[in-house]
């Protein structure tokens, strides 16, 4: 799903105006939109329903929505009331610059402050400012999402989130949401050569559960078969002694348990293998402090935050993302909280699914795994997406059965299969 910034959003509105759709029309289709929304959602006729409107195009919505309802007969109040149950913010819109101030302040201090139900028409006024800003239950915003609905810590403050298509132009956008993958099913027929054969180098002497984990964790979703270059307890998985032979692999995850004593190694393989490989752990710790090389096939990079920084300047996580992806032509998986996805062409994906129970040793020797498995499977970006979905899709699922402290990382992989129905 894309996502567009203020400025694209203006041309946007521009074009389609410039095209032969009216301002007017458009402003019309936005406000059936919030109209709908509420009649889908609540009993309009048990509400006591205050539009709180500003001077601007998001104003205009609100009262035009207004005056739709009340052409159903809903009794509807422009401005603050009192002790209503649904309030609709259309104060302010996505163009804002610097903090509310004046009138829009007080209608933003007085919504938070009413009880009632708060629903924003486009983003929550005042939202991504430095100043003060409505928090919402219900956000309704027209043609796209935007980066406050995505990017921490701003997507915590606009609730459920409804788009509404208001006919306008169709546009390409470098920044998206990912949305929950499409799985074909197997034929009938098929063997596991079809799916793949992945390399795990990881593992060293006490950390030998995160290559298992690793491995396991690409078995699971979906690769042919497995090869971990660190004893394990599983019969499921292959294993071979390091230096591991490159033959007959598809895929290389390394890094996980890996250790810092095969530095060398490490980046001759990122410098020269002509595999795709996903470099994790004490594979990224390998790099810091080496100037990457342009790799001769895909990379991908799956740092949290404190890894990235001893790899990079973290400030802004999403134009940092950007950068090192495009710098460096590798694709990076920046971990955390809303995690994000960047390519080397300047295209950026922000993950919707995630945890706080993901916060538990070895779910990222996890990720890792997942990683391979999908791109042994389907090589390409959307393995990448897909992989990133299904691991923070797990750890929502896993959340509910477990709580969000006891979940562990082998409980992903019970989860796997659940998340995976959850997406089809």
């Amino acid at each position: 799903m894309i996502v567009l910034t203020p400025e694209e959003m203006q041309e946007l509105d521009r074009r389609t105006i410039t095209a032969g759709t009216p301002g007017e029309v458009l402003m019309e289709r936005a406000a059936a939109g919030i109209v709908r929304y509420l009649e889908d959602h609540w009993d309009l006729s048990a509400q006591r329903i205050a539009i709180v409107c500003g001077k601007g195009n998001n104003g205009g919505d609100g009262r035009v929505a207004a005056r739709m309802l009340r052409e159903r007969g809903v009794d509807v109040h422009i401005g603050p009331v009192d002790a209503p149950t649904l309030v609709v913010d259309a104060v302010l819109g996505v163009g804002l610059r610097g903090a509310p101030r004046g009138e829009a302040l007080e209608a933003i201090r007085w919504i938070n402050q009413s009880g009632a139900t708060v629903i924003a028409v486009d983003v929550p006024s005042g939202l991504g400012t430095e100043g003060e800003y409505v928090v919402a239950q219900h956000t309704v915003t027209f043609a796209a999402l935007k980066p406050v609905h995505v990017l921490p810590p701003w997507c915590d403050f606009c609730g459920n989130i409804e788009v509404v298509d208001i006919g306008t132009i169709p546009v390409e956008s470098k920044l998206h949401l990912i949305d929950p993958p499409v799985f074909a099913p197997r034929e009938k027929d098929s063997h596991k050569g079809d799916y793949g054969h992945v390399l795990v180098i990881a593992g060293s002497p006490g950390k030998t559960g995160a290559a298992s984990l690793c491995g396991l964790a690409a078995l699971r979703a979906g690769a042919g078969w497995v090869t971990v270059t660190s004893p394990t307890p599983y019969p499921e998985l292959m294993t071979t002694e390091f230096p591991p032979p490159l033959e007959g692999k598809d895929v290389i995850a390394i890094g996980p348990g890996l250790g810092l004593s095969r530095v060398e190694y490490v980046r001759d393989l990122y410098a020269n293998c002509q595999l795709p490989m996903i470099v994790d752990a004490d594979g990224l710790n390998s790099l810091i402090g080496w100037k990457l090389p342009k790799p001769p096939a895909p990379r991908i990079l799956t740092p949290h935050e404190g890894e990235f920084k001893r790899l990079g300047v973290l400030e802004d996580r999403l134009e940092s993302a950007r950068n090192f992806a495009a710098e460096h032509q590798v694709i990076l998986v920046l971990k955390g909280y809303r995690t994000i996805i960047a390519h080397p062409d300047g295209r950026a994906y922000v993950n919707p699914t995630g945890s706080p129970a993901l916060a538990k040793a070895g779910s990222g020797d996890i990720l890792t795994g997942i990683i391979a498995g999908q791109y042994a499977q389907e090589p390409g970006d959307d393995a990448v997406h897909t992989a990133v979905w299904l691991h923070g899709r797990c750890g929502e699922l896993g959340e509910c059965r477990w709580t969000d402290r006891c979940l562990i990382a082998t409980d992903l992989l019970t989860e796997l299969p659940n998340a995976i129905r959850s997406a089809l």
